[in-house]
């Protein structure tokens, strides 16, 4: 007889927990989530998907030992996908501590309760890892053998996990990986992200209700993938026999400006006439260029990405203004047009 699949997302909340639990469901899992105070959490991605009454959900604390044993040991999940922690690199200048707590000290956590009541044989363990621990890599796309370079708080956390992650598999054969994603977005991202912030203003001036977009370095460039491709890469690394870590993105890179010139051009208008640049939105740091190599992706999970920047770009528009136009009770019809392909570098 066959039994269920248990995982265990932590972090369900955000845009990647979101679309992993729609995914996990579909493959027949019983997913459970954690938040820091489900009570208090609306988990919007969750509604958006009509999932939220599939998933079971427990309030835990990342930085609390206790709160962490206690939602793993009583769901004895299959799988556990840490998505959790302060996921924003601009506020990680701002709150450090926080950012580095919430993922260090919250990953050394799970991987020391895998430890310490033997689960190596039960559980495999997702570390979200990420593309800015590389920092700049002077135009050449970052495979899994390109040495980190942190160059914000949140980079430097998410580092140190990775390597924590990297210890314990060695030193207690514990099935622990770390997927090395790059940026990857949709219309569940927040406006604390660069890309939704550009998505919604730049939809507010073409329906004549805003009159600026202000960003900071528009020089940097950035490799943009599909979020919900994104999560199937996390699934597919916790069904290999061998754990082992993986860089996920697209391979190609555009500039900031060039991203909201696109966005503009959806519809038909020209970027120039509508954005300034406000300095009081620089980074202390910044990445000048971030890309990825997903060759070993693909070599062995069988993993490709199939949308980039600019099929980014007219999704997470066409879905702004679809819900706009819904919470409006308007049947308003923009230009559809498709943006040129993203330039590579």
């Amino acid at each position: 007889m066959k039994t269920t699949k248990k995982a265990l997302i932590i972090g369900i909340s955000g845009q990647d927990g979101s679309y992993l639990a729609e995914l996990l469901l579909d493959k027949g899992y019983e997913v459970h989530g954690t938040s820091r105070d489900v009570e208090l959490s609306s988990f919007p991605g969750l509604m958006k998907l009509n999932i939220f009454s599939k998933v079971k959900l427990h309030s835990m604390s990342l930085i609390d030992f206790r709160s962490v044993m206690q939602v793993i040991l009583e769901v004895m999940p299959d799988e556990i996908y840490n998505l959790g922690g302060q996921s924003s690199v601009s506020l990680s200048f701002i709150q450090p501590v926080e950012t580095f707590e919430s993922i260090v000290l919250g990953t050394l956590n799970i991987l020391e309760i895998i430890r310490f009541h033997k689960l190596q044989t039960k559980i495999k363990f997702y570390n979200a890892c990420s593309g800015e621990c590389f920092g700049d890599t002077g135009e050449i796309a970052a495979s899994e053998k390109t040495p980190f370079n942190p160059k914000s708080p949140y980079a430097v956390a998410k580092s140190t996990a990775f390597w924590q992650a990297h210890s314990y598999r060695e030193a207690y054969s514990i099935f622990a990986c770390s997927g090395i994603l790059f940026n990857h977005e949709s219309p569940l991202r927040t406006e604390r992200f660069v890309t939704k912030k550009i998505i919604k203003r730049v939809c507010k001036i073409a329906r004549g209700e805003q009159e600026k977009l202000y960003l900071g370095n528009l020089l940097i460039s950035r490799d943009w993938g599909w979020a919900p491709e994104y999560v199937k890469a996390m699934y597919l690394m916790l069904q290999q026999n061998k754990a082992d870590d993986f860089v996920i993105a697209t391979g190609k890179s555009i500039q900031l400006e060039d991203f909201v010139a696109k966005a503009f051009q959806y519809f038909r208008l020209d970027y120039r006439s509508f954005m300034e640049v406000d300095n009081d939105l620089l980074r202390p740091t910044d990445i000048n260029f971030g890309a990825g190599n997903p060759a070993k992706a693909k070599e062995i999970l069988g993993w490709e990405a199939q949308y980039f920047a600019d099929d980014v770009i007219r999704m997470m528009i066409e879905s702004e203004l679809r819900a706009s136009n819904k919470k409006k009770g308007l049947h308003l019809s923009f230009p559809r047009r498709r943006v040129s392909r993203c330039l590579v570098k």
